[in-house]
Formats: structure tokens, C-alpha cells, sequence
């Protein structure tokens, strides 16, 4: 595992880069989720990976979260909470994203979009929201509550609504994503 990515991912939890035997004791189930993806997706010895993928997938099923170890998530990813959480492998998010229970990330298998979102840093994702479709969730972006996306979302913007409606802010994830270093 990339003990610098993981180490920024407990910072968005806790504050600061280090876990306590306590801390590690009591770890929220969203955050042992996070600690087992990384270290499956950067197991160098294929044994190792097995091992740990079998552990996601079991942690999967008592969280409801579904994240495969293939997919590309940044640093300091926070999972707001367990619960029905589902992300394509083949989505990209970049660095500082929250997630909320709910979320769909996935991908349209036709049209003019066919393939999977590419999101970029500082996005707040809010509870039962789908991100669809070969798309870019530009950088320090909310996207509110019960919201479907399916085109392009430019930086600095709050997305509300279904049909969705775009809404330029600048620090639009201002007092939504904190503690990132």
C-alpha cells in the first residue's frame, strides 16, 4: 500500500496522519474499506492482492460499498458514511472527493456518453446522486443531494436538481470538503 496516499486519506478523517491503536480499534467501516482497497490495489505479490481483495469483498457486503480495487480514486477519499455505495472501475476521481450513502458512479453502455465519469479534485458528492456516462465532474464541484449528472460539469460549480441545473460558485465545496493537506 502507498502509505503517503492512505495517510492523507486518515488526515481527512481524523486531522492528522497518524491512527492510534485505539483509532485503528474503533476505525469507522467506511475508513477500514478505504485501508483495504489501497492495499489491494497496491499489492505487488498477486498472493497478497488475492488476499486482500477477498477482505474488500466481504467488508463489502457488511457495508453495502462497492468499489472495486482496479478503480482510480485519489488521495484524501472520504466515504461520508456505509451504506449502498456503488463506483465503476473504470471511473477516475481525482484527489479529496467525499462521498455520501447513495451515491452511484457508473457508466452508459451507448450513445454519445457510453463509458464511465472522470471526476476531478474537491468534489462533494450528496446522498442518492448518480454520476453517469463519459463525462467531466470538473474540480471543486458539489453536487447536491438526489442529483443526476450526465454531461459535462465545469470547475467552481454547484450541480441541484434533476433535471440538473449547473450553478457557477467559486469555493463551491467551501465548509463541505475539509481537512485536506
Amino acid at each position: 500500500m502507498k502509505n503517503a496516499i492512505f495517510k492523507k486519506d486518515l488526515y481527512r478523517y481524523y486531522g492528522e496522519t497518524g491512527e492510534t491503536l485505539i483509532r485503528r480499534l474503533l476505525r469507522p467501516s467506511e475508513l477500514t474499506y478505504i485501508c483495504l482497497f489501497r492495499k489491494a490495489g497496491a499489492a505487488k505479490n498477486p498472493l497478497l492482492g488475492l488476499y486482500y481483495k477477498c477482505r474488500l469483498k466481504m467488508l463489502s457486503r457488511r457495508t453495502q460499498i462497492q468499489i472495486p480495487a482496479r478503480t482510480t480514486i485519489g488521495e484524501g477519499f472520504y466515504i461520508g458514511h456505509s451504506g449502498r455505495i456503488i463506483i465503476n472501475p473504470d471511473a477516475v476521481l481525482g484527489k479529496n472527493i467525499n462521498i455520501a450513502t447513495g451515491v452511484t458512479i457508473g457508466q452508459e453502455n451507448r450513445g454519445k456518453r457510453k463509458g464511465c465519469p472522470t471526476i476531478g479534485d474537491r468534489v462533494w458528492i450528496g446522498t442518492n446522486s448518480v454520476v453517469v456516462g463519459n463525462i467531466r465532474i470538473g474540480s471543486d464541484v458539489l453536487i447536491a443531494p438526489l442529483t443526476l449528472v450526465n454531461f459535462d460539469v465545469p470547475d467552481h460549480s454547484v450541480v441541484i436538481g434533476n433535471p440538473a441545473k449547473i450553478i457557477s460558485r467559486e469555493d463551491a465545496t467551501a465548509g463541505y470538503i475539509e481537512k485536506t493537506v
